[in-house]
């Protein structure tokens, strides 16, 4: 045959490398693909931060409601003397002075206890 006559490759306009081009675009892209996924700024990592995002939201909400309720109870000690005084006989175990106070026994078996007024 002569130099006439063109190869199919010539024909189609391809040349022996030709097969190999598209394999280094769907590389690329699979490269491309796999760092908007998995990557620093990827879509995965982006979904973890948004998630923790929204759980410190959540934590910043309740801490600051606990520094209202604690704001709250300030201002009550601060003015209420009524609420100073629950907060005396609860935690302190305070009395007025023309109160009696019972005491019981604890954990004895022996029946009822007759219980002894004390006047403070």
């Amino acid at each position: 045959m002569g130099a006439l006559q063109m190869s199919d490759e010539q024909k189609n306009g391809q040349s022996g490398t030709a097969g190999r081009l598209p394999l280094i675009p769907i590389l690329l892209i699979l490269i491309i693909l796999g760092f908007a996924l998995f990557g620093q700024k990827g879509v995965l990592r982006t979904l973890q931060a948004s998630r923790h995002h929204a759980a410190l939201e959540a934590e910043v909400q309740q801490q600051e409601a606990v520094i209202r309720q604690l704001k709250e109870e300030i201002e009550a000690l601060r003015s209420d003397r009524e609420y100073i005084e629950v907060i005396a006989r609860r935690e302190l175990g305070m009395v007025k002075e023309d109160e009696l106070v019972y005491q019981f026994a604890q954990g004895s078996d022996k029946g009822p206890a007759e219980p002894e007024p004390v006047s403070r």
